[in-house]
This record gives structure tokens, C-alpha cells and sequence, in this order.
């Protein structure tokens, strides 16, 4: 094996290795947007409970009394 030939062969892994960097990374940017959504979802869900758990106890008679 020549000395070209392996210098042709690191510098073609090295591209494929960016590549798959690149995917990966894309791949982690779009599962962190998805976590911050979800995570701003459920604040608000648990806003949301925290709120009707806060409101008055309804002291209504049940309709056959």
C-alpha cells in the first residue's frame, strides 16, 4: 500500500465520519426541539392542574335531596 493510497483512504473515511457527524447532529438538534417542546407542554399542563385544584370546592346538594 502507497503512501497516496493511504492518505486517499484516511481522507475518504474522515468525509464519511463528517457525514455521519453532520446526520447525528441534526438528529440531536431535532430530539432537543422536540424535549423543550414537550417540556413546555407539560409546565403548562401542570399549570393548568394546579389551577383547578386551587378553585373553590363546589357545596351544592346532589339533585334528589
Amino acid at each position: 500500500m502507497t503512501d497516496q493510497t493511504r492518505v486517499t483512504e484516511l481522507e475518504l473515511r474522515v468525509a464519511h465520519q463528517d457525514k455521519a457527524l453532520g446526520e447525528l447532529n441534526d438528529v440531536v438538534l431535532a430530539q432537543w426541539k422536540r424535549i423543550e417542546a414537550l417540556e413546555r407542554q407539560l409546565a403548562r399542563m401542570n399549570e393548568d392542574m394546579q389551577n383547578q385544584d386551587q378553585g373553590p370546592v363546589p357545596v351544592d346538594r346532589p339533585p334528589h335531596y
